[in-house]
This record gives C-alpha cells, sequence and structure tokens, in this order.
C-alpha cells in the first residue's frame, strides 16, 4: 500500500498509469470493435480521418481501415514489448546474476561475453538477427530480447556485487544454504527494483525497433502493428501525411507513457527519496 501512495503522489506517473491502461485497453477491446481482419480490404483507398462516419481514421493506400490496425496493433505492439522485455530480463538476470556472485574469471567471462554483445548499436545488431533468421514476428521479437538483454546483466551484476557480502547473505551461508536458493532465494529478490524499473526502458525501447525494422519493409508484414502501418504510408507521405502520423503519434503516446510508468516505479522504489 505504502509503494501505491508514494506512486500516485506522481503526478507524471499517474498521467502515464493512464495512458498505458487507454492503450492497454484498446488492445482487449480491439477485438469486440472491429471483429474483422485488420488487413483486410475495408473501402475506397485514401480516405482522410472524418470524411465519413464508416472510416474514423480514414483509409490506407490498399482501402484498409487505419482505425482497426491501430487497435489491433496496439495488442500486437504490447506483445512485442513484453515478449521481447521479458526474454531481455532472463537472460540478463541470470548472466548477471552468476557473474556479480561468484565474481573473479566467471565475472571476466561473462563481462566479455556481454561487452561482445554491445560493440554494435542494438538496431545494428538486430539488423543483422533478421537478415539472417528471417522477418518473421516470432525471429523479430526474439532478435529484440536478444540484443536488449546487456544492460540487464550488468545493472544485475551491480545489485549483486553490493549484496552478496551483506549480513542477511553470510548469515543464509553459515547455515548452509546452497548457492542456487542464495542466488535466487536471497540475492536476487532485494536486487529486482532497479531491474523492474529498468524493464520499462526495454518495453519502450522494443517498440520503437519492431517500428524502425517495419519502416525499413523488414519486420513481419502479415501483422497489423503500428510499424508497418507507418511503414506502408511512407511511399503517401507527401500527400496523405495522416496514414503515418496516426501511428506515429500513438507510438509517442505509447512510449511516453510507458516511460512515465517506469519513472514513477523507480521514485516509488527508491527508499531515499522517501526518508524523512
Amino acid at each position: 500500500m505504502n509503494l501505491i501512495k508514494r506512486y500516485l503522489r506522481n503526478p507524471a506517473a499517474v498521467v502515464g498509469l493512464i495512458l498505458l491502461l487507454t492503450v492497454i485497453a484498446a488492445a482487449l477491446g480491439a477485438d469486440w470493435a472491429y471483429p474483422r481482419n485488420p488487413l483486410s480490404l475495408a473501402g475506397r483507398p485514401l480516405q482522410w480521418p472524418g470524411e465519413g462516419s464508416r472510416f474514423l481514421l480514414g483509409t490506407d493506400q490498399v482501402g484498409r481501415d487505419i482505425a482497426a490496425q491501430i487497435l489491433h496493433g496496439a495488442r500486437v505492439s504490447l506483445a512485442i514489448g513484453l515478449v521481447a522485455t521479458s526474454i531481455a530480463a532472463f537472460i540478463g538476470l541470470v548472466l548477471g546474476a552468476v557473474a556479480g556472485f561468484y565474481g573473479g574469471w566467471i565475472d571476466d567471462v561473462l563481462m566479455r561475453v556481454t561487452e561482445a554483445f554491445q560493440i554494435l548499436p542494438n538496431f545494428l545488431l538486430l539488423l543483422v538477427l533478421v537478415a539472417v533468421f528471417g522477418s518473421d514476428i516470432t525471429t523479430v521479437v526474439l532478435s529484440i530480447g536478444v540484443v536488449s538483454w546487456p544492460p540487464v546483466a550488468r545493472l544485475t551484476r551491480s545489485e549483486f556485487l553490493s549484496l552478496r557480502h551483506r549480513e542477511f547473505v553470510l548469515a543464509a551461508r553459515s547455515l548452509g544454504v546452497g548457492d542456487l536458493k542464495l542466488i535466487f532465494r536471497e540475492i536476487l529478490p532485494n536486487a529486482l527494483p532497479p531491474v523492474i524499473v529498468y524493464a520499462s526502458v526495454i518495453m519502450a525501447v522494443a517498440i520503437l525497433l519492431e517500428s524502425a525494422l517495419a519502416f525499413l519493409n523488414l519486420s513481419d508484414p502479415n501483422v497489423p502493428s503500428w510499424g508497418n502501418l507507418i511503414g506502408a504510408g511512407r511511399s503517401v507521405i507527401r500527400v496523405q501525411w495522416y496514414v503515418s502520423a496516426i501511428p506515429g503519434a500513438v507510438i509517442l503516446v505509447t512510449v511516453l507513457a510507458i516511460s512515465l510508468v517506469g519513472q514513477g516505479l523507480n521514485d516509488a522504489l527508491n527508499p531515499r527519496l522517501h526518508r524523512s
């Protein structure tokens, strides 16, 4: 309850939560509002928003309903963010926990592996993975998760280095608790708060990375993602700019909402900000 109260004291975090809940509601209500396939032809191509009552946000260059793609795309983009974040968090937590707990040569090897993944910028490495393994949605999500784990590993490692010699860890070790239980039962729960906060950053970046791939026609064209809609509108952006502008604005609002929620969690979970 104290965590919720601290979170609600932050007006920006509350606004971010409201925006994020709105996007989630849109994703959950997509099938009810638009039961048809959002990628099917619905009307005359390139109708401007408000031109007709049937298409509130207009149609794209092949006659698909933009509003239907926005609502169904919310589900796709949120799923991409959640799954990619889960993959990155799992890899980063495991490698960072092992490196920080054992130290020595194990730490050196794992950190060199982490640095090897950080030699190339995230997007360039993502382009290589997609070029090699294909651009179906499963491969795209897995690739985004694979390129996003190094910061989580470094953050987890630093937390473990500061916690592994604390009194409660030494007491558990003196009672004969094994390494795995020490890592995952004693230390990891205390190292999670900053990782949870950083997960919001990964989720926001994952949505942007998929959108960037789709803009370059390197994402799965068979899913109604916001990025695919932006990419499809690139050819008519000079005259029918709304085709790309509407999903772009939705991505901006969603990423902003996730960032505000993450910042609110950071403030609520940081005890130094609430000391009397």
